[in-house]
């Protein structure tokens, strides 16, 4: 009996470490096939930028072929000079895409599971321009630590200053923010020491966060596209490129997006929902002219019956009026809907999910009930 009993015991034994080395193997092929996957979505990107960048290239040549010809021909017709500002706003959005692109990917360089690169590859360098000499300078001095952080030293000694110079946006003015940081060293261990470098919403970028949101209020708030911007900053003596300004355009809206999902998740957790969808015209590259797209909007606001929470506008673009897109502006919806008689939010996953009890139709749009 107890030899039957240990070979049981022996034979669970080995069971148990088989189960472990399988599920040991399985842990390891998930890894990989997740790294394989993490390894597409970057070639995706780097093949997305490419494509980007080749487009807004061959856009680029037929701007210059265009100012060529109005100043070989003398005064254009009004026709080609809407053409030239056309292609002005194509640049400036194929521009941002890339901008964005890039952002992302380095984001998704930084994160653990992905694997370092070299930092300065896929970005060209260029030599920047000094910031206007007749702007005024405020300066922010960062002291460095009392003490030591290697040994607790307090006999510092100063020995240089790092000057970090960004520009910066004050309503009707700008100024430049000078950010001075001391370099110390210890008597005792000689080590060198400075404050850290305040956090830039773009790293090694110039400009400040005034600066960025003036210039995006001023292009989808104001309607001032990036170019007409660059003639108004031109006034006050600051030359600011339109591709600069386009870059961060582009990563602003990278750096916004958490913002936007949590927009959109909020909107989505209320009881009641307002939804919407408008044509809006937009460029069309390659093709001369423009293409009607669609901006969507779904609005939770609770106030008609005191409600505790904000109300929110969520907003999403799509290139056409396809269910689908409907259902990514729902997704995740739980409460009613008061809508349109559009079709698609009918048949979106959204209605199917709540079994419609009843939808009824009449001049105000469609309400979905359960």
């Amino acid at each position: 009996m107890r030899s039957d009993k240990s070979q049981d015991v022996e034979f669970l034994r080995q069971q148990l470490v088989e189960r472990d080395a399988a599920i040991a193997e399985r842990e390891r092929i998930i890894a990989e096939k997740e790294e394989q996957l993490n390894e597409r979505e970057r070639v995706i990107a780097v093949r997305d930028a490419e494509l980007y960048a080749k487009t807004l290239q061959i856009e680029n040549l037929k701007a210059q072929l265009a100012v060529l010809r109005r100043s070989r021909y003398g005064r254009s017709s009004e026709k080609l000079d809407q053409e030239i500002e056309q292609l002005e706003l194509l640049l400036g959005e194929l521009e941002e895409g890339v901008a964005e692109g890039r952002a992302h990917a380095e984001q998704v360089a930084k994160s653990p599971a992905a694997p370092q690169r070299n930092k300065g590859k896929g970005r060209t360098p260029h030599g920047r321009k000094p910031l206007p000499e007749h702007l005024p300078r405020e300066e922010i001095v960062h002291p460095p630590a009392s003490s030591c952080n290697c040994c607790g030293g307090t006999v510092l000694r100063k020995v240089g200053t790092h000057r970090t110079e960004v520009l910066e946006y004050v309503p009707s003015s700008f100024k430049v923010t000078v950010h001075l940081r001391d370099v110390v060293s210890c008597r005792l261990c000689e080590t060198i020491m400075q404050a850290p470098l305040p956090s830039f919403p773009i790293e090694r970028g110039r400009p400040g966060p005034g600066l960025l949101a003036h210039v995006v209020v001023g292009k989808y708030a104001d309607g001032l596209p990036l170019h007409r911007q660059t003639g108004i900053y031109e006034r006050e003596g600051v030359d600011l490129d339109r591709s600069t300004m386009a870059d961060w355009v582009g990563t602003t809206a990278a750096l916004l997006r958490p913002l936007v999902e949590a927009i959109g998740q909020h909107v989505r957790a209320g009881p009641v929902l307002h939804a919407d969808d408008t044509p809006m015209k937009v460029l069309a590259p390659g093709h001369g002219k423009t293409k009607t797209g669609r901006l969507w909007v779904a609005v939770r606001d609770e106030r008609s019956w005191s409600g505790s929470a904000p109300p929110a506008a969520f907003y999403r673009y799509s290139r056409d009026r396809k269910g689908e897109n409907a259902e990514a502006l729902l997704a995740g919806c739980r409460g009613f809907l008061h809508a349109d008689g559009y079709g698609g939010y009918v048949a979106s996953e959204f209605m199917l999910r709540r079994h419609r009890r009843a939808v009824t139709t009449a001049a105000g749009g469609t309400v979905c009930r359960t």
